[in-house]
């Protein structure tokens, strides 16, 4: 990769995960990542083709082509041709010279010429959504394979934005006003902040050389994907077994490493072993939920170098503290921007589950957050 374009391919990458994570319509968002695309492979020219029930091109956004052109070109592709053959065979498509494949439908009068081809499936698992397609590589003949595995990553937030398109249009079906509510805490709760994750671990990306920098989107890939599922779950509160869970213990400190791994913090966790035995499943999971969001605040807000964690249960109730060095945080204060919904969240849970949330500003510095809630279900009324 360019040392001297990484930084602007870097802006594209997180206005893609921002426009995704920030609830854009789904043109819009798409709109991002079409740029972001031809951003990064250094293409003339861009577009995103999201394939209808009957198989066909349903939605076609371009970029490189002026309304001039498009208005004289006429129609928009259907899905002939190889953008038809990457719709029958979803698999990434790199080619030379796109006019001399076996399956070329040749271009409409009007169309700009166009020769070096990069396609992308937009999928996940076996379903596919549509195709990026890129042409005119500026500067070489091709485009390189540096390029397909970069692009496919911004296939994977395309993926997303679709998926997320859809699920909300499920949620407008939803009769019951507090489940929406709850749903939407879940989902900036627990897929938001993978999202920022995601985001950063990209950032860190323009730091490294170019093959540990395509191992790392690869990585964020597969990170993408588990997001993806985790809206699924989070829709239809699609819940896996006891038997099938890892200990808090574990799941803390998985935690805590992914949260802090790239946000330039130190983490110290302390974890008190009643947790294990005396935690129940669905406070465990609202835990976890709580501890990511307070170590999103911190990443995002507190401009600190260290962060302390602290779990462990005090009579009957599981106690969570994260203390940071940061700049703290004014008692009575309003919210600093972007700082509300996340602290009104853990509030908001807290006394769903029957606890309490409170903090504020430590005597030399920083913030400290203490969630609370009742260790076992059964003490009090779940959420409805």
């Amino acid at each position: 990769m360019d040392e001297a374009l990484a930084p602007d391919v870097l802006k594209r990458f997180l206005a893609a995960v921002a426009g995704v994570a920030a609830g854009l319509s789904l043109p819009s968002a798409l709109r991002h990542i079409i740029d972001s695309a031809t951003m990064l492979a250094g293409a003339r020219y861009g577009a995103l083709g999201v394939i209808g029930e009957d198989r066909t091109l349903a939605e076609f956004l371009t970029t490189g082509v002026d309304d001039e052109t498009i208005r004289a070109i006429g129609a928009l592709p259907q899905g002939q041709g190889v953008l038809g053959l990457l719709i029958r065979e979803p698999e990434p498509l790199r080619l030379r010279d796109l006019n001399v494949h076996p399956g070329a439908f040749g271009f409409p009068p009007n169309h700009p010429p166009m020769r070096s081809f990069l396609g992308v499936p937009i999928r996940i698992g076996d379903e596919t959504f549509g195709n990026l397609y890129l042409c005119e590589k500026i500067g070489a003949d091709e485009f390189t394979e540096e390029d397909e595995v970069l692009v496919e990553s911004l296939a994977a937030i395309a993926a997303i934005a679709v998926e997320n398109s859809r699920l909300h249009e499920r949620l407008q079906d939803l009769a019951v006003l507090r489940d929406r509510e709850r749903i939407a805490r879940d989902l900036h709760d627990k897929v938001i902040q993978r999202l920022f994750a995601a985001g950063m671990a990209l950032q860190a990306t323009g730091r490294l050389p170019a093959e540990e920098a395509a191992a790392r989107v690869e990585r964020t890939i597969d990170e993408l994907d588990a997001i993806v599922n985790e809206i699924r779950a989070t829709i239809f509160d699609l819940e896996l077994r006891p038997d099938d869970r890892p200990g808090l213990a574990a799941a803390t400190l998985a935690l805590v490493d992914e949260m802090t791994r790239h946000a330039d913090l130190e983490a110290t966790v302390r974890i008190k072993a009643d947790v294990e035995h005396r935690v129940s499943p669905e406070i465990a999971d609202a835990t976890l939920t709580a501890l990511r969001e307070a170590l999103a605040n911190t990443a995002r807000h507190a401009n600190a170098r260290m962060v302390e964690v602290t779990l462990g249960c005090d009579g009957a109730f599981l106690e969570l503290r994260v203390a940071d060095d940061g700049r703290g945080i004014e008692l009575g204060a309003a919210p600093r921007p972007g700082h509300g919904h996340g602290l009104k969240n853990l509030v908001a849970r807290a006394r769903d589950w029957g606890g309490s949330c409170e903090f504020g500003p430590l005597p030399d510095g920083g913030t400290e957050l203490r969630w609370r809630v009742p260790c076992e279900i059964g003490t009090f009324s779940p959420p409805g």
